[in-house]
């Protein structure tokens, strides 16, 4: 070196004395650039560089354009700028070198001795941008220039090896970006053309062999023919042999060996593979002692070789091993170092595969915070953040499944979302990726019971089905999880088309586990238990059948010690007992208790199966139990399995029901009272249950309330009141979609009539009010917080007024949802829901509001009479009451003289009556429902009002429930000359529900100077016939109201009167005139709608509105009261939507309008609406509507036209 040194002393001395304008300057110059550039190769002292490049620059100055030496100038300044880029990384440097390099290029044209060179030097600077921006011009442009650069150097040239290498490497690094397979083919083309220009003897002839095997290694992995990964391993052995101890490649050698022996070990299975690969990984970390660059690359090597044995043979020291490995690489790559991110992710998964070998939490713990540590080195951006963000998902929901912490299973579905969304169609990942969100989905509900996330859960399966085609390595898995996510939903829902496909998919998954596969147990055990299930639903034998024979075939696969067994030998015992309940062969029953003994025994106390399987034993010994004693030793099983379900324990209601059942078994038998003060104080526990409500505690809370009633029991009261409780818990998990209708319909049925008539008989009405409102309606009610009246509120306080408008703007966005069963629409609601229910516990920490849309009291429901009479009608299968309440005063009890069926009986024949409205004479048969209605239930309740001093003339509100929704009260009366019908007496409207009068009420009209009135007609609607009557209907209520000066009018109709035109219009406007077909749907009533020129305005569309202070609604359309048939009590219909849309006051028909009848009503209805000061009034709308009734008796008109018409609201 010191020559070195007195060499750059000499040339600097030189250079002192050639000043500028020497003619011999740029020469020194040149030869110190030199010595300097040889010293910084030598001991890469960045100074060196530095003054390198400023006497390049300077030298560059001497040769301008034109020189015969500018080409060689910029070419070597260029050189020394890439050089400090690849020392310092400064990008300006990269840049400046390939604009150096670009011009260099243009003096070196088509001839030029250094064209090659100038093309072979651009195209690696630009590799090198390529490499550190990623933009794929800069690697296409070094590709062409590299095609360009060997085309110079024809076989033969002393730098064709190199052009080959370097358009090899070109190529290579854009079939990693783009898997384009021509671009891999050509690499190994172009190596295998190098390695013949590196024959045996070559000083190159390793490194050749070794490229030319990775390339062929990569085709491999891309394609899968076994012959490129023959042959690459065949290449590495060759390398190897020329690689001998002390060769500085050796350990790179012994590596790319191993890692193809190892991906030929993965793909045959050959044993003798692996345990050569690791032995090479151990002869190739000798060579890497401590301190050496690559030791922690070599740890991590023969780590995942030694656990992949530990996955094949199952031997614990491989797998402690190479943990052992794992942390010693990790400590060799601190933070900052390249491959730090995966050596967290080796040691993670290595101590994931001894959590589940050896149930070590704190293994479990210390997997994800690595997988945390590791994704925090994959921000968003890098290529390897979704399969990051899925491992460490499913670490959280494994400690979920372990330790039952919610937040775990939460964040284990965020990261999931987070990674279906990095991996798009097309995605290697996306099967698994959207695979683990629906586990995670489905572990949620199944935790937390929200039956969309179900939904979701199986959509997602789906999704991943279809990109699992036949054939693909995940369709078995895909089969399977499907099947279970739709099993779950069946069990929430019963849809027997859900159950259908379980079986259908579980068929299939079983042949894709054939005898021998160690899958085949469980598939036919899934199998079988939904054969059973269908068998329960429908009753078909060979169901049953089937099922037992696969639960046969499965435990024989479960010999003993199988960690299945005791689950297949209880599946195989409860589907012999369903075979003993239909055939009554008592060896079935005997082979039952045989078996359920025998799992019993392999669920030693602890065991989390153990509870059930105690139920399932009480419950069969209890089939058999032909003496006391059986009886008695069901009872003490069920008091075991209860003890196994602590309070908070998710199956402790359905326990507490099993043992109250055999109680109350034991109790009629032998009528002995202990027993029955037991089966109470078990039921009366449900009351202060802890953990979230699920069906199953609905379920017992009612059989409480049964046998209460059945026994006349003091508790009956409070099982109603936790039953109520829990319907609405339960109600509350579900987002308000009319996909959840039907499980709102079921768990309803007739709890709140029957409790409304507990409470009368019991004698607190004012009790009875209030579960009776709880109970009905309870869809309308769901969706009605998000459309409270928030005037109180946000007058409170500023912090009310601050919440009160939080929660308009939260409220508004969730109605807008309304059915929007989209895919990415689901976090948005979730999240939404979420923020709505944390603004709602905000409102009940402020003064005065700590009730806030919880269930109202008495007190609060009495604000429905203030402005006159409200009678609840009630029908429950133990009596049938009425009702009133009063103003100020309690409440008057009506003993109704007609048993629940009779009102069934009178409820189905008008119905029947009312479909034939229009075709026929039906006067005879109205009138005498009408006159039952009014000896039955009517007439006792108007007697009631007379006592009450309720005058005549004055309004009354009918508040109906059950099949009595469906009969038009109001029109009752004897029907005889010289005795008054109900409407000479009182003028009648209807209210859904007491709250929702109430909040019609509280919804204050703004007293604007203008009035804005739409009437919208469709006489010609896409489907349905043509309505003649819709013209001259709307021009009567334009004459009614043109003249009205408060009043701005506006009509739509024909080709206007489009959905979307409605919904514009109604935004605008705050009276409305609707006149069109009515469309209601008797089944789906959420499909209700109006006819319009375009197609239905849905009642789903109306519930989305968020109309402002929409004050009236006159829906001349036929059966907008009409709603589903099997639960009235709900009250779906057009009329109720508007009314839950805001509209304080609706008039709605109960069957077919005659359109000419329609006519006259409306002229009539609007003349009479119009108040003294000339203004609209809708408190006016029930009187307006009476008067015109009234007045249409004389012109001779059908009854049942003359009744068509309601009032509903204020």
């Amino acid at each position: 070196m010191s020559d070195l040194d007195e060499a750059i002393e000499f040339n600097q001395a030189a250079l002192l004395l050639r000043p500028p304008g020497h003619s011999l300057r740029s020469l020194s110059l040149g030869n110190l650039a030199i010595s300097l550039w040889d010293r910084f190769k030598q001991l890469s002292v960045p100074s060196d560089l530095d003054e390198v490049i400023e006497l390049q620059r300077a030298i560059l100055l001497f040769h301008l354009p034109g020189h015969a030496d500018r080409s060689s100038s910029l070419g070597n300044l260029a050189t020394s700028l890439r050089e400090r880029f690849l020392q310092q990384g400064v990008p300006s440097d990269l840049d400046e070198a390939i604009g150096l390099l670009r011009a260099a290029l243009l003096l070196c044209p088509p001839g030029h001795s250094l064209r090659s060179l100038s093309l072979n030097s651009l195209a690696v600077s630009l590799r090198d941008r390529f490499l550190q921006r990623g933009v794929m011009s800069d690697l296409d442009e070094a590709i062409e220039f590299n095609r360009a650069a060997l085309l110079l150097r024809p076989p033969g040239h002393s730098l064709r090896s190199s052009s080959l290498g370097n358009l090899a490497v070109s190529l290579g690094d854009r079939f990693k970006q783009r898997g384009i397979p021509s671009d891999l083919d050509e690499v190994i083309e172009l190596l295998r053309a190098t390695l013949l220009l590196h024959p045996p003897g070559h000083s190159d002839r390793s490194l050749s062999l070794s490229n030319l095997a990775t390339s062929l290694r990569n085709r491999f992995l891309q394609r899968g023919v076994p012959s490129d990964l023959d042959e690459a391993i065949e290449l590495n052995r060759a390398a190897l042999l020329l690689c001998l101890p002390g060769h500085s490649l050796r350990s790179l050698s012994l590596t790319s060996l191993a890692v193809s022996l190892r991906d030929r070990f993965l793909q045959r299975g050959v044993p003798s593979d692996l345990d050569e690969v690791i032995e090479l990984l151990r002869a190739a970390l000798l060579l890497r002692p401590p301190g050496h660059s690559d030791r922690s690359s070599s740890l991590g090597n023969l780590a995942v070789s030694l656990r992949e044995r530990f996955l094949q043979r199952g031997i614990p020291s491989d797998l402690d091993e190479a943990i052992e490995l794992n942390q010693a690489a990790l400590l060799l790559c601190p933070p900052g170092h390249s491959l730090r991110s995966l050596s967290l992710n080796s040691l993670a998964v290595s101590l994931w595969d001894r959590f589940k070998q050896r149930g070590v939490p704190s293994d479990l713990d210390e997997v994800i915070e690595l997988l945390r540590t590791t994704l925090l080195l994959h921000p968003p951006g890098h290529s390897d953040r979704s399969s990051s963000l899925s491992g460490l998902a499913t670490s959280l929901r494994e400690r979920f499944l372990q330790r039952g912490v919610p937040s775990d299973l939460d964040e284990a579905i965020e990261l999931n979302r987070a990674a279906v969304l990095l991996c798009p169609p097309g995605h290697s990942l996306q099967s698994l990726s959207l695979g683990s969100l629906a586990i995670s989905l489905r572990d949620r509900f199944l935790q937390r019971g929200v039956p969309s996330e179900l939904d979701e859960a199986i959509e997602l399966n789906r999704a991943a089905l279809l990109i699992c085609p036949p054939g693909h390595s995940l369709r078995a898995s895909s089969l399977g999880s499907l099947a279970v996510s739709l099993w779950y939903r069946f069990l929430q829902r019963g849809v027997p088309s859900d159950l259908d496909e379980v079986i259908e998919l579980l068929r299939t998954a079983l042949l894709l586990h054939p005898p021998g596969h160690s899958d085949r147990s469980s598939s036919l055990g899934g199998l079988a238990t939904s054969l059973r299930e269908r068998f329960l639903q429908r009753g078909v034998p060979s169901d049953l059948d089937e099922a037992i024979e696969l639960n046969r075939a499965a435990l024989l696969l479960c010999p003993l010690g199988h960690s299945l067994r005791s689950l297949s030998l209880n599946s195989l015992a409860v589907s012999l007992r369903d075979r003993f309940k239909l055939r009554g062969v008592p060896s079935d029953l005997d082979e039952v208790i045989e078996l359920l003994r025998a799992a019993l025994l392999l669920c030693p106390p602890g065991h989390s199966l153990r509870s059930s399987f105690l139920g399932n034993l009480a419950a069969s010994l209890g089939d058999r139990f032909k003496q006391p004693s059986d009886l008695d030793e069901v009872i003490e099983l069920n008091r075991a399995a209860l003890l196994l379900c602590p309070p908070g324990h998710s199956l402790r209601s359905s326990s507490l029901g099993n043992l109250a059942t055999s109680l109350q078994d034991r109790f009629l038998q032998r009528g002995v009272p202990s027993d029955l003060d037991e089966v109470f104080r078990l039921y009366e526990q449900l009351s202060y249950l802890s953990h979230a409500v699920s069906r199953m505690d609905l379920t017992a809370a009612k059989s409480w309330a049964t046998f209460a009633e059945q026994m006349n029991h003091d508790s009956a009261l409070l099982a109603y009141q936790t039953a109520l409780e829990f319907l609405d818990h339960h109600v509350t998990l579900l987002s308000s979609s009319s996909r959840h209708f039907d499980v709102i319909r079921k768990a309803t049925s007739s709890l709140a009539m029957d409790a409304f008539s507990c409470g009368v008989r019991r004698g607190v009405l004012k009790t009875g009010v209030e579960l009776v409102e709880q109970g009905r309606a309870v869809f309308w009610t769901q969706l009605s917080r998000l459309n409270s009246p928030l005037s109180e509120l946000s007058l409170s306080s500023d912090t009310g007024a601050a919440l009160a408008e939080e929660l308009k703007q939260l409220s508004s966005r969730l109605r807008s949802t309304f059915d929007q069963s989209t895919e990415d629409q689901s976090p948005q609601i979730r999240q939404l829901t979420i923020q709505w229910n944390d603004v709602i516990s905000r409102i009940r920490m402020l003064p005065d509001f700590s009730r806030f849309l919880l269930p109202p009291l008495f007190s609060d429901l009495q604000k429905a009479a203030e402005y006159g009479p409200v009678i609840v009608v009630n029908a429950s299968q133990y009596d049938c009451d009425a009702l009133v309440i009063l103003s100020g005063q309690d409440p008057v009890h009506v003993p109704l003289d007609i048993p629940q069926i009779e009102v069934s009986e009178l409820s189905s024949e008008f119905q029947s009556l009312s479909e034939q409205f229009g075709s026929s004479d039906h006067q005879h048969k109205l009138v005498s429902i009408l006159r039952k209605l009014w000896h039955r239930i009517v007439d006792p309740v108007v007697q009631a009002l007379r006592l009450s001093n309720v005058h005549p003339g004055s309004r009354i509100w009918w508040c109906p429930t059950a099949e009595l929704t469906l009969l038009p009260l109001h029109a009752a009366g004897p029907y005889e000359k010289n005795r008054d019908n109900l409407s000479d007496v009182y003028i009648s409207s209807y209210t859904p529900t007491l709250v929702t009068l109430i909040r019609a009420r509280q919804r204050i009209s703004r007293e604007a100077s203008t009035q804005h009135f739409v009437a919208i007609g469709q006489a010609n609607p896409d489907r349905g016939k043509e309505l003649r009557h819709v013209a001259p209907e709307l021009a009567v209520v334009a004459q009614r109201l043109l003249p009205v000066v408060s009043v701005s009018f506006t009509s739509l109709a024909d080709s206007d009167a489009t959905v979307q035109g409605a919904l514009d219009a109604l935004n605008l406007n705050q009276w409305l005139h609707l006149a069109c077909h009515g469309m209601p749907n008797r089944t789906q009533a959420f499909e209700s709608s109006f006819a319009m020129r375009d197609g239905p305005l849905m009642i789903k569309e109306v519930i989305r509105s968020n109309w402002q202070n929409p004050e009236f609604a006159f829906l001349s359309a036929c059966h907008t009261t009409v709603g589903d048939e099997n639960s009235p009590d709900e009250s779906i219909h057009l009329a109720a939507a508007m009314q839950f849309s805001g509209f304080r006051s609706v008039i709605g028909s109960m069957w077919s309008v005659d359109d000419e009848v329609a006519r006259q009503v409306v002229s009539a209805f609007y003349r009479y609406l119009v108040d003294d000061s000339g203004r609209l009034d809708c408190t006016r709308a029930a009187v307006a509507l009476h008067k015109a009734v009234k007045k249409l008796r004389r012109n001779k008109i059908p009854l049942e036209q003359q009744i068509v018409f309601v009032h509903i609201g204020v």
